[in-house]
């Protein structure tokens, strides 16, 4: 580990200690707070001169500010003659906003790549985007790393009988058949139609999921809304017990409240991709680390070694 230096900002401290844990190394110490009117103050404090820096900033809610954290920490990096610059987003905001579905709308997820390349970034790494074409957005390596592996030894640890994974829509069908591939369960599908971008209305399940064990896969859980209505849908279809499987929590508006009503969901599974705060922290609600992952995609990225092993068991085909 010799000229590596990590540290992150605000957004998940817990999951930057666990990284260097893996690692085996001491953060860097860097000061990140707020002068008095409210502008972001970021200070190295130690020299990272002809360093190998990883920095680690997942740009979740509060997305703005965190996402300003990043760019400065980057700037700052780059002034204090870092050799190279890695931006570790474990989720990566606005990654939602990756196409123009409608008319005068912004393509927000390639502004925020233009942003984090022009602060002076290297490389990014970063996982389970929700499109996987972000990583075209950037004119620099990216690694995308997959949280799968940590969500199925969890699953697989319950040994879940008669299991059925379900894709929460079209689009999500190739990570569903992943899951699939690795719990030895069958597949369906959850057609739907979106009648704006926070609510959907479920149509009809594809599949047979009747009397099966259900796990729901998705990318990101916000405010619920689809999570409860495919719940819902698959109850309706004679499931027996609905699991949520979800790379990142972001829980956002009334989220925890439509879970915690939602008698039909047994469990929820995430990963610390995005920090679970106290006040969302309720029983149906578990917490994955996918530390590990990311520590040995660092390692082996500070070696300069593939690290194409660490997603091999999501390949299908």
């Amino acid at each position: 580990m010799n000229g590596l230096a990590i540290f992150s900002g605000n957004s998940n401290r817990e999951l930057s200690q666990k990284i260097c844990q893996q690692l085996g190394v001491t953060q860097t110490n860097v000061l990140v707070d707020k002068f008095s009117e409210g502008e972001i103050r970021v200070e190295i404090k130690q020299n990272i001169r002809g360093k190998d820096v990883f920095i680690i900033q997942p740009t979740c809610p509060p997305s703005n500010d965190n996402l300003m954290e990043l760019l400065i920490m980057i700037d700052a990096a780059r002034r204090a003659s870092a050799e190279r610059i890695t931006a570790v987003l474990p989720y990566y905001g606005y990654a939602r906003q990756d196409r123009k579905d409608q008319p005068r709308v912004p393509i927000t997820a390639k502004l925020v790549a233009n942003l984090i390349v022009a602060a002076g970034a290297n490389r990014v790494l970063t996982m389970d985007l929700h499109a996987n074409q972000i990583q075209g957005f950037f004119d620099i390596p990216v690694d995308h790393l997959y949280g799968i592996n940590a969500l199925c030894d969890y699953f697989n640890s319950k040994k879940i009988e008669n299991l059925v994974v379900v894709s929460p829509d079209v689009g999500g069908i190739k990570m569903a058949r992943a899951y699939s591939k690795i719990l030895n369960a069958t597949l369906a599908i959850v057609d739907k139609r979106r009648d704006n971008p926070e609510k959907t209305v479920v149509m009809n399940i594809l599949g047979d999921v009747k009397g099966k064990n259900a796990i729901l896969v998705d990318d990101i859980v916000a405010t619920a809304g689809s999570l409860v209505e495919a719940v819902a849908a698959l109850k309706a279809q004679g499931v027996k017990d609905v699991y949520a499987a979800v790379s990142h929590g972001i829980l956002s508006g009334v989220a925890i409240e439509r879970i915690k009503e939602c008698d039909a969901l047994k469990e929820l599974v995430i990963t610390d991709s995005v920090p679970l705060n106290e006040s969302k922290q309720i029983s149906k609600i578990k917490a994955v680390t996918v530390a590990p992952l990311l520590a040995e995609a660092i390692n082996r990225i500070h070696s300069e070694e593939s690290i194409s092993c660490l997603f091999e068991e999501t390949k299908t085909n």
